[in-house]
C-alpha cells in the first residue's frame, strides 16, 4: 500500500532552487497529516552534496540519482530515475513544483504509474487520507477543487503558493539510486539555454517583475524597461505578443504558454491584459499597470493604474528611482 510523500527536487548550477524549498515544506506538512515519511529525489550531475540541504525542511530520506548524463533535463531519463526511487519508497503522493520541467515530467510519471494527476495547484487538503487539490482555471475566473481518489497521485504546485518552513532539524538518510542504465538512453541531450543577458533572477522565483508588452513599441525601446528593472532589483518579463514578434526571448514570457508567476510586485508596461497573460500573473500580490488605453483589461486586475504614455511614465519612474538610489 503506497504511503508517504516523495518530492522531486530541482537544482540550478548544482544548487537547490527556491521552488524546491516550497515543495519540500508542503511535502513535510502532507506527510505529517498522513502520519508517514517525507522523501526527496535529487536528479542531476554532481548534486549529491545538496542532500543534507533538505534537513531544515523535515525530509527524512533523500534519494540521489547522480550522473553527468542526468545533468540536463531529459524526460525519458528523468522519468526512469523517478521510477527507480518509487520502487524504493512507494509514495502515496509525488509532489513537484509547477515549473517548465515538471510540466513535461509530472504527466509522464502519472502515466507510467497509472495514477491520478493534478497540475498547478495553489492549495492541498487531506480529508480522511484523500487528497483534494485547489487550482485556478480560466485565467483565475474559476477555482477548481479536484479530489484524487487513486491510491497514489502526482501533484504539482504553483510557485509562491506555499510557505517555506525551515524549522526542522532533520539529518536525512541518503540513498543512492541506480543510474547504471544512463548509457542506454539514446535521446540527444541539448545544452542548457543560458538566461538572457542581464537576467539575475528566474521569473518563477522573482519577488519583483517588470514586464513589457507590444505597447513598448519595439525591441529597441527596452532599454528604459531594463533600467527600471535594475533599479527595482526585478526580473524582466514579456507578453506573448512581444515574444512572438521576436523582441524578447521565450524565457521571459509570462502567461498560459509561458511562465506562471506570483511576485510581490508586478509592473505591467504597455500590456493590454489578454486573458492568456492575466492567467500567468493575476496571483501577484501588487499589480501596477501602465497603459495609454483606459479600457485596457489589465486595469481590471491592477491595484494601481497609470493611464499615459508608457515611455514617459517609465522615464519619470527611472528618474525617481535614481534619486532614491543616490
Amino acid at each position: 500500500m503506497p504511503s508517504g510523500v516523495l518530492i522531486i527536487a530541482e537544482t540550478r548550477d548544482g544548487e537547490l532552487r527556491s521552488v524546491t524549498a516550497e515543495v519540500a515544506s508542503a511535502g513535510r506538512k502532507l506527510a505529517d497529516e498522513l502520519g508517514a515519511s517525507c522523501s526527496a529525489l535529487l536528479i542531476g550531475g554532481d548534486v549529491a552534496d545538496q542532500a543534507q540541504g533538505f534537513g531544515p525542511f523535515g525530509v527524512d530520506t533523500v534519494y540521489v540519482a547522480d550522473d553527468q548524463l542526468l545533468r540536463t533535463y531529459s524526460g525519458t531519463a528523468w522519468l526512469r530515475a523517478v521510477l527507480k526511487a518509487v520502487e524504493s519508497c512507494d509514495p502515496a503522493i509525488i509532489l513537484l513544483s509547477a515549473t517548465s520541467t515538471s510540466k513535461d515530467l509530472a504527466p509522464r510519471i502519472a502515466a507510467a504509474l497509472d495514477v491520478g494527476y493534478v497540475a498547478a495547484c495553489t492549495g492541498i487538503d487531506l480529508e480522511e487520507g484523500v487528497l483534494t487539490a485547489t487550482r485556478p482555471v480560466y485565467a483565475g475566473k474559476i477555482v477548481q477543487h479536484v479530489r484524487l481518489a487513486t491510491p497514489a497521485c502526482v501533484v504539482s504546485i504553483c510557485p509562491k503558493s506555499f510557505d517555506v518552513d525551515t524549522s526542522h532539524g532533520n539529518s536525512p538518510a541518503v540513498e543512492t539510486v541506480d543510474v547504471s542504465w544512463t548509457g542506454e538512453i539514446s535521446a540527444e541531450r541539448a545544452e542548457p539555454v543560458e538566461a538572457a543577458e542581464g537576467a539575475k533572477v528566474d521569473l518563477t522565483e522573482a519577488d519583483r517583475i517588470v514586464s513589457g508588452g507590444r505597447g513598448m513599441g519595439g525591441p529597441e525601446k527596452w532599454g528604459i524597461l531594463e533600467e527600471v528593472a535594475e533599479q527595482l532589483v526585478a526580473a524582466l518579463g514579456a507578453s506573448r505578443a512581444v515574444v512572438d514578434a521576436g523582441w524578447r526571448p521565450h524565457s521571459e514570457q509570462v502567461g498560459q504558454t509561458g511562465k506562471t508567476v506570483a511576485p510581490g510586485l508586478y509592473v505591467a508596461c504597455g500590456i493590454s491584459g489578454a486573458m492568456q497573460h492575466l492567467a500567468g500573473m493575476n496571483r501577484s500580490k501588487v499589480i501596477v499597470a501602465i497603459n495609454k488605453d483606459p479600457e485596457a483589461p489589465i486595469f481590471g486586475v491592477a491595484d494601481y493604474g497609470i493611464i499615459g504614455d508608457v515611455h514617459e511614465v517609465l522615464l519619470c519612474l527611472a528618474d525617481e528611482l535614481r534619486k532614491l538610489g543616490d
